[in-house]
């Protein structure tokens, strides 16, 4: 794992200054602070700050191809890099070290874009071709590594981090308040928006090709499910589930297996539930590897797990560790949260995890597994159920028992648990028969965040109409609506709460903080489009979720996990602002005065939340998120737009390798072209 950066001076063609590549890395360090290395070649100027996991001796990036005219920086795994390099040595191509980067480089010599559809794994990467003076960006299929990018004064700028781009002062620094709308309404930006004016993502699944004037960006895959009628096959053609069962067996174990593939010990984190639990019980019951476990324990028992995470842990007997989150832990955490998120966040979940892959790190380790995804895939959330409940209902509207059901979602939620059926069917209701609307499955959650949009200010909701609004609907591929109802709330899950948010603020950047490299085996290409291809009945079977992944956890795991009721990881909000050692930046940041100097909230709504929360007042969900996502969005413009400091270039104390092509000289078989600068 690592971060990359790099410049393209398209229109002037002037040399990149060595300089601006050191300040971009310097900003990078914590992603990969092991070695670093650059090259220089005329208007382009690329950058590796390296977290060495593979190849510890030889794989230190950037690298070329075997006369020098190709070159790589690289950030992630290609998990199946071992079956790719014989594959391309028949091809006759030649290789100096053992890494994974190197087959990469060399499946895109081969290839070109194509190469991307064989590709397992997780990444986002740059490859400088000097022959025709292209650039070439691509990211993984569901954006599990970050990548940016900026077209600022006849330049294209990229990084794995924004904080990287914004550091040479090519670019000011503004929010862009229709992103902030978006986070509030769908918990995150819409790719390819950022919440930074003019800056970008590459969206998950595209690649970006810029040559001369041209610059293109290309979709090479998305998620894709069968149609309603494909999926109503005939009984005597349909497979048996335990046909199901044994592939989805076999493809889980090969998908954990191959993440283990490194030069350095690799963990798991634990959280108590099935998915994390399943993919450490195949470590320990399918290879040999060390297992050593991570969890999270909360003082609050309404998010706390830590029981069943010790049960799991002693079940397989792991060298387990844990990192107890505290309100004013949470709280005290949070503003180097922001500065990693680089977005504004409704929840703190990510603190959590911030706290965590610090244990990870000091425990020595820089790679653990995760069980993310598996929710996304196999249907474990409740807003799936939520959905078909309410399509339940709407086939008969006045019906007095069918609301009834609304009663088994969310028990996570204090506020909803609690209320009564009426009120449940009341505030379920709205919209209920518009079963076709393209957001139906969401229309609830989505309609809640944007009520909390009436903490904007005057200016900002001025700016919001008057502004041309990017909605949900841009991100619908055109078979939309032949996919069963299920599979179109799964494409919407996956493409705002797993790639933009769940991968990203809770994920790499909680991750990256302290030099920890996540892996998903719930995430592989072939397990994904497995899940995708399968009949609805063994992802949501009534209202039983992932029934597909529970038939695996009756083999490996203990009964009181594998039939536990799927409980969504959570942490507290605004218990962790206020409480005996509140944060002093917390009464700052919401204090009127910053507050009118930000120009974003409506001063008088954020202090009669702060009264309320500090009256001991009961404080609904959707308050806490208002709560987060204010607070997040002060510290974000407090650290990026108001005082935005750059940390420490490069210097010549870090181990930097430069490679400078002397562009002048011929391409040439026997290399030579390039002089490496210790």
């Amino acid at each position: 794992m690592c971060g990359i950066a790099g410049i393209l001076n398209r229109e002037n063609r002037e040399p990149v200054p060595e300089p601006d590549l050191r300040q971009m890395l310097g900003m990078l360090r914590h992603r990969g602070p092991d070695e670093f290395g650059m090259l220089l070649d005329g208007p382009v100027g690329l950058g590796n700050a390296r977290l060495s996991i593979i190849d510890l001796s030889t794989g230190q990036q950037p690298i070329s191809n075997e006369d020098g005219t190709l070159w790589i920086v690289f950030n992630g795994e290609i998990f199946n890099y071992v079956e790719l390099r014989p594959q391309l040595e028949t091809r006759g191509h030649r290789f100096t070290t053992t890494s994974d980067t190197e087959v990469l480089l060399h499946a895109y010599e081969e290839f070109g874009p194509k190469c991307l559809e064989r590709l397992n794994g997780q990444f986002a990467f740059a490859v400088w071709n000097a022959r025709d003076q292209s650039l070439f960006l691509a990211r993984d299929r569901l954006g599990v590594r970050p990548l940016f990018y900026t077209r600022k004064a006849g330049s294209l700028l990229f990084a794995s981090e924004i904080k990287a781009i914004l550091a040479t002062g090519r670019v000011q620094p503004e929010l862009e308040l229709t992103t902030l709308e978006q986070v509030f309404t769908f918990w995150c930006p819409l790719s390819p928006r950022t919440i930074f004016k003019d800056i970008f993502e590459l969206p998950p699944g595209h690649y970006l090709v810029a040559r001369g004037d041209d610059l293109s960006v290309s979709r090479y895959w998305e998620p894709v499910f069968p149609s309603g009628e494909e999926t109503q096959v005939s009984k005597s053609a349909a497979k048996a589930t335990s046909d199901y069962e044994e592939e989805f067996r076999e493809l889980l174990i090969d998908a954990a297996k191959i993440r283990l593939r490194a030069d350095v010990p690799v963990g798991a984190y634990l959280s108590g539930g099935l998915d994390s639990s399943l993919i450490a019980s195949i470590i320990r019951n399918f290879t040999t590897n060390r297992l050593d476990t991570f969890s999270i324990a909360f003082d609050d028992a309404n998010f706390d797990e830590s029981a069943w995470q010790l049960r799991m842990a002693q079940f397989l007997g792991t060298g387990h560790q844990v990192v107890r989150a505290t309100y004013a832990e949470i709280g005290k955490v949070f503003a180097q949260v922001i500065w990693h998120t680089e977005v504004p966040i409704v929840r703190t979940a990510p603190a959590p995890m911030f706290l965590l892959s610090k244990l990870v790190r000091e425990a020595g380790y820089k790679v653990v597994l995760t069980g993310e995804g598996a929710d996304e895939f196999l249907a474990g959330y409740d807003i799936f159920k939520e959905a078909k409940v309410r399509r339940f209902c709407a086939a008969q509207p006045k019906s007095k028992l069918r609301p009834l059901l609304f009663k088994r979602l969310y028990p996570d939620i204090e506020a909803l648990a609690q209320n009564n059926p009426a009120m449940l069917a009341a505030f379920f209701r709205e919209g209920l028969t518009t079963v076709d609307s393209a957001d139906y499955s969401h229309a609830i959650r989505w309609r809640n965040g944007r009520r909390n949009g009436r903490f904007f200010s005057d200016d900002v909701r001025r700016h919001l109409a008057d502004s041309t609004r990017n909605t949900f609907e841009g991100l619908l591929p055109s078979q939309f609506g032949r996919w069963t109802p299920l599979a179109r709330a799964q494409f919407l899950e996956i493409k705002t709460f797993l790639s933009q948010y769940l991968l990203s603020s809770q994920g790499d950047r909680m991750g990256m903080a302290h030099s920890i490299e996540g892996r998903f085996p719930f995430l592989d290409v072939r397990l994904v489009e497995f899940c995708n291809r399968l009949p609805s009945t063994l992802k949501l079977r009534g209202l039983t979720e992932k029934y597909l992944l529970k038939q695996l956890g009756k083999r490996w795991l203990p009964a009181e996990i594998w039939q536990r009721p799927k409980r969504p990881y959570r942490a507290p909000v605004h218990r962790s602002f206020f409480n005996q050692e509140t944060a002093d930046y917390v009464p700052e940041m919401l204090s009127p005065r910053m507050l009118n100097e930000t120009g974003l909230f409506k001063a008088e709504a954020v202090s009669q939340l702060v009264q309320k929360i500090q009256n001991g007042s009961r404080v609904s969900e959707s308050e806490d998120m208002a709560l987060a996502g204010i607070l997040s969005t002060q510290l974000l413009h407090w650290q990026f737009v108001s005082r935005f400091e750059r940390r420490p270039p490069l210097s010549e104390a870090d181990d930097v390798k430069v490679c400078r092509r002397n562009a002048k000289l011929p391409p040439s078989r026997k290399g030579g072209k390039e002089i490496v600068v210790p």
